[in-house]
């Protein structure tokens, strides 16, 4: 099973969310993330979200930032997205039905489609990160469970 997140610049939320979902599957689970912009491409994540993730026992210093890429539709068998706009961006990407039932919004899985949206934290402080934090947590359980129950 291969899973990818993805956010907007891959610094915040998609690199938490592999961290997280990294230390919840087994060795033999493939977990990425990307971005749907280049702009930080090649960066390490924001300062915050390795503070926040190590104060976790979690550590994605190592990670860099990268946009997703046409080979991601065809190598990852779920595409979890952080909010709707990189939802409606990655969808914009797929070429087919098939590469379309791969991609869903993160949250989703918690079944609340309301509030589905993972909240940006780039512009806020450490609380809006551990915010982040908890909600990715939360939702990692959820796929988790969902994957082995399927």
């Amino acid at each position: 099973m291969k899973i990818l997140m993805v956010c907007l610049g891959n610094i915040c939320r998609s690199p938490l969310a592999e961290g997280i979902m990294k230390t919840k599957m087994p060795g033999n689970f493939v977990v990425d993330s990307a971005g749907t912009i280049s702009m930080h491409e090649g960066e390490h994540p924001d300062k915050r979200a390795v503070k926040t993730a190590a104060n976790h026992n979690i550590d994605i210093s190592k990670q860099r930032s990268r946009p997703i890429t046409r080979k991601d539709f065809e190598t990852f068998d779920r595409i979890y997205c952080m909010d709707i706009d990189v939802l409606q961006d990655v969808v914009s990407k797929t070429r087919n039905e098939e590469e379309r039932q791969k991609v869903s919004l993160f949250l989703e899985v918690l079944g609340d489609h309301e509030n589905a949206e993972v909240p940006d934290p780039y512009w806020g402080d450490m609380s809006d990160f551990e915010k982040v934090f908890q909600l990715l947590d939360r939702g990692c359980d959820a796929i988790k469970n969902q994957i082995f129950q399927s």
